[in-house]
């Protein structure tokens, strides 16, 4: 590929929008095509930088820094929605410091004091959160700036997406019926968003395999609380049940929750499969296709790592 070819991006979640972004800032001319513009998925996320429970390792791990290096610089600007807030993950098991933590900023162990009653572990570090419907915006007001052209439509297909030199799927969970994928699975989860009673530091259970998730990130006036992880269900309808039992656990930890205001409830769909899939397959057409997809909880985390190896898939040829 050369630049000023067309690319079609199929979906416009943090995957999409990302992967549509560093295209056409490297001169191609994009063309999203997206259900939903942004992917309420995305809109859903708390979202807390962090590569958790998903494979393979050894790219996760590279795409993941490569995201923690752009979050970064984009903290440098609030319009971003990207903040570089403190706070503290915490275990009621003693588990030991993931090692992707270990290399935060201001990493340090808990002294026990500064644990919630009921917990026996917690880090302390400094992470990129990101408020999602600010930190959305931004990506389309670039991809916009940039030349590229968003079109709300649903595909039946991937040959929908009309002619070009490539197309990039970035559908999220859609892939399990446009590639087919039946790989591919809906995690629920769900979120709360509240008025902030003045929190300015996150807090994260390590909850493992749990579907009850215990966190909070501040954003400003509000305040996202977490949540839950329902592995096979992808129903985007709020569930009350499900938003009670996030406010209960997050107000045992701070009390302050218990009087906060709620705002609205965002629910996804997180998109999961055993493994991350960015590679490339040439259609019978003679179409080049890369895959992006199935980043399960962490698309925001990888968003930046995955859709630079798409560029380079492409521009490689």
């Amino acid at each position: 590929m050369t630049a000023g070819e067309r690319v079609v991006v199929v979906g416009a979640g943090v995957a999409g929008l990302t992967t549509a972004v560093v295209l056409a800032e490297a001169g191609a001319s994009v063309h999203v095509i997206a259900e939903q513009v942004p992917g309420v998925t995305s809109l859903a996320a708390g979202a807390m930088w962090g590569p958790y429970l998903v494979e393979p390792k050894d790219k996760v791990d590279q795409w993941g820094q490569r995201s923690l290096e752009v979050f970064r610089k984009l903290a440098q600007d609030p319009g971003t929605g990207v903040r570089l807030t403190s706070g503290i993950e915490a275990s009621r098991t003693a588990e030991a410091a993931p090692d992707w933590a270990t290399t935060l900023p201001g990493f340090r162990p808990c002294e026990r004091a500064e644990l919630p009653a009921g917990f026996t572990a917690g880090y302390r570090f400094t992470v990129p959160l990101i408020d999602m419907p600010t930190y959305l915006d931004h990506l389309l007001r670039r991809l916009r700036d940039a030349g590229g052209v968003v079109e709300r439509r649903r595909l039946t297909s991937l040959s929908d997406a009309g002619p070009a030199s490539a197309i990039v799927n970035c559908a999220g969970l859609g892939a399990r019926d446009l590639v087919p994928d039946p790989d591919l699975r809906p995690i629920r989860g769900q979120h709360v968003v509240v008025t902030n009673p003045g929190l300015t530091e996150f807090f994260s259970e390590d909850t493992g395999l749990s579907p009850d998730l215990l966190c909070f990130y501040p954003h400003g006036d509000t305040l996202v609380l977490g949540g839950t992880a329902i592995d096979g269900e992808g129903d985007l309808a709020p569930d009350d049940k499900a938003a009670a039992g996030i406010l209960a656990r997050c107000a045992e930890v701070e009390p302050r929750l218990a009087q906060a205001r709620v705002l609205e409830h965002r629910v996804g769909a997180r998109p999961t499969r055993a493994t991350v899939r960015v590679e490339e397959e040439v259609r019978d057409d003679g179409t080049v296709l890369v895959h992006n997809y199935g980043h399960g909880g962490a698309g925001v985390t990888l968003s930046w790592g995955c859709a630079e190896e798409v560029l380079a898939l492409l521009f490689a040829k």
